[in-house]
């Protein structure tokens, strides 16, 4: 499945946030991250049980990364504007949500 999308960074702002009709979805940045007390002062813990979570630089959170989250790791192998997305996950009804996706 290929989709093109161009969807902007938000690097100066650490979170950007966007109502969907799936819901609401937050985008953070977590580079310039400096102390984990930031986590909760963006309001990530909420969002990780209430919102769609796209989280950049997740390593910044540390032991608060929720347990049942997809990671998603993106690699330009082939040197163009393609990417290869690998999905892992420890939650089991990640399997049945992705089948449901890419079947839609």
């Amino acid at each position: 499945m290929e989709i093109a999308e161009d969807v902007p960074s938000p690097t100066f702002t650490l979170v950007q946030t966007y109502e969907t009709s799936i819901g609401e979805i937050w985008h953070a940045d977590l580079y310039r991250l400096s102390n984990f007390s930031e986590i909760e002062e963006l309001g990530l813990n909420q969002a990780f049980s209430d919102a769609i979570c796209l989280v950049e630089w997740p390593d910044r959170l540390g032991g608060h990364s929720p347990k049942d989250a997809l990671t998603v790791s993106l690699d330009a192998p082939f040197g163009d504007d393609r990417r290869l997305a690998t999905l892992i996950w420890e939650n089991p009804t990640w399997e049945c949500k992705l089948k449901k996706v890419l079947n839609d």
